[in-house]
């Protein structure tokens, strides 16, 4: 992937990796947000295959260079 080739991250997935980026857990993004810890999980999930990535911390890393979140 080059740096024109930027992956499409939906506005939900993006806004768990901005969460969980502050520090905050799974259960914690999941009562902020008003949905279950499975799909907090799903949402990080998605934003890790979406860029090509392992982890959370990786795809946390990959949205911060790239001045996402």
């Amino acid at each position: 992937m080059n740096a024109t080739d930027v992956p499409d991250l939906n506005p939900d997935e993006l806004t768990v990796l901005r969460l969980m980026a502050e520090g905050e857990t799974v259960e914690a993004v999941a009562r902020r947000l008003d949905v279950s810890e499975r799909t907090v999980r799903r949402r990080a999930r998605s934003a890790c295959s979406a860029v090509g990535v392992d982890t959370t911390v990786e795809a946390i890393v990959w949205a911060v260079r790239r001045r996402l979140i």
